[in-house]
């Protein structure tokens, strides 16, 4: 009699427990949404609005917008439906990309067999998410113009301060009359770490495409494979990027089938901006979206606005390292092996004009300011022949002053002309 007095409150514990548990579950998802689209934003690259939003215990929906800071070309529409357990969220929806009027006009219609429907997996106590979405084959026309995707997947997954991204592009092909461009199979991996509000953030990409095909009715490209590596570090000081370009061979089959035009890689580095000046022109272009509408998010006289920050980036004298240009062309017999870097003159900015850099005059001045060198290693005969310089010359050392480039201490030849 006893154990069976005991049956009616063990119950009422358990159901209290499992329904204190599916509210902790909705809870800890708003939460981490929340806080990953705050995290999307700080980055000052998108613009995040969440147009509708309906929480519950057992599952929540929501439709979601994302489109670019700097204007609104085109945007995202997602919509999601989560069902809360006790140790995870499930979570489905459907993603739609819209352009805006102009751009629709544009590129005319696009057609495919369904919506995109994407699927992920929250988990309550470590906080990991994951999604994927599988991108069915669609084809976009234009007065002739093809763009046809054969199909995709991406998925993307990590917890707050640490994302990974993945996407897969079975085939693209771009077809403008008789010309045809054509990529292979297309590889992106993607690793973003941050703090909180994005103060400081470091993200590294891989891109990797296995074939890259240029065909005319003339002659054909062809590529194979490319590889683009690059790494962004925004820290207490500083804003580098780092970018590494390697291209497999490239062949011209209707002039020479077994010999490549050229292969090689190339390694640049950009650092000295200014972080601060970085963070506070982000939160002003987040600052702008904000005030603008749909029609035209961004007001007019942006770029004056932004110049102050825009020209403190520079005030620690940015510097371009290139630490390798290794390119070799078997067909033409010869072979680039240089390094080198270039240095930005940062005294009195405000001598510097950025809403006027479009006019030659602005151009010289900023030219001026650049200064550096570079060493061509081993240079061929020929270089040396293009150059007006001694055949038996075997380096070149080109020297940039105040924008004035010279060869060997020489002034440098014009090798076009005007």
């Amino acid at each position: 009699m006893r154990k069976e007095r005991l049956i009616v409150p063990t119950l009422a514990i358990i159901a209290v427990v499992w329904v204190a548990a599916q509210l902790l579950s909705s809870v800890l998802f708003e939460r981490s949404l929340r806080q990953a689209l705050e995290d999307l934003e700080a980055r000052g690259e998108w613009r995040v609005n969440r147009t509708e939003s309906r929480q519950g215990w057992l599952s929540s929906q929501g439709r979601l917008i994302l489109s670019p800071l700097l204007g609104r070309p085109w945007r995202l529409e997602l919509t999601y439906s989560a069902r809360h357990g006790i140790l995870s969220t499930d979570v489905e929806g459907t993603v739609l990309p819209r352009l805006d009027t102009v751009l629709q006009q544009a590129v005319g219609e696009v057609t495919a067999p369904s919506v995109p429907r994407w699927q992920g997996r929250y988990h309550t106590l470590s906080g990991h998410s994951e999604l994927r979405l599988a991108l069915a084959p669609f084809v976009i026309q234009q007065n002739g113009r093809e763009l046809a995707v054969r199909g995709g997947r991406l998925r993307l997954e990590g917890v707050f301060g640490d994302w990974r991204l993945r996407a897969l592009l079975d085939q693209l092909t771009l077809t403008d009359g008789m010309a045809q461009l054509a990529l292979g199979a297309t590889e992106l991996e993607s690793r973003y770490t941050y703090t909180d509000g994005a103060y400081h953030f470091a993200q590294r990409d891989h891109l990797h495409i296995e074939t890259l095909t240029l065909s005319y009715p003339s002659y054909d490209i062809q590529l194979s494979p490319l590889d683009l590596n690059s790494h962004m570090v925004l820290d207490e000081s500083e804003l580098r990027i780092k970018g590494d370009l390697e291209v497999g061979d490239v062949m011209v089959p209707s002039e020479a089938p077994d010999m490549p035009l050229l292969n090689g890689r190339i390694e640049l580095e950009l650092s000295r901006l200014n972080a601060d000046a970085v963070r506070h022109a982000i939160r002003r272009l987040r600052q702008e979206a904000a005030w603008g509408d749909a029609s035209l998010p961004m007001a007019e006289g942006l770029l004056a606005r932004l110049e102050p920050d825009l020209r403190k980036m520079l005030s620690d004298s940015p510097r371009l390292d290139v630490m390798t240009v290794a390119i070799d062309s078997p067909l033409l017999g010869i072979r680039l092996d240089a390094d080198g870097a270039l240095f930005f003159d940062a005294r009195q900015l405000d001598e510097l004009s950025v809403i006027h850099l479009s006019e030659e005059k602005e151009q010289a001045k900023w030219l001026e300011r650049i200064d550096g060198d570079f060493t061509w290693h081993d240079a061929p005969t020929v270089a040396a022949l293009w150059l007006g310089l001694p055949l038996g010359t075997r380096e070149l050392q080109f020297d940039v002053v105040r924008g004035v480039w010279r060869v060997n201490g020489r002034p440098m030849p014009e090798l076009w002309p005007q």
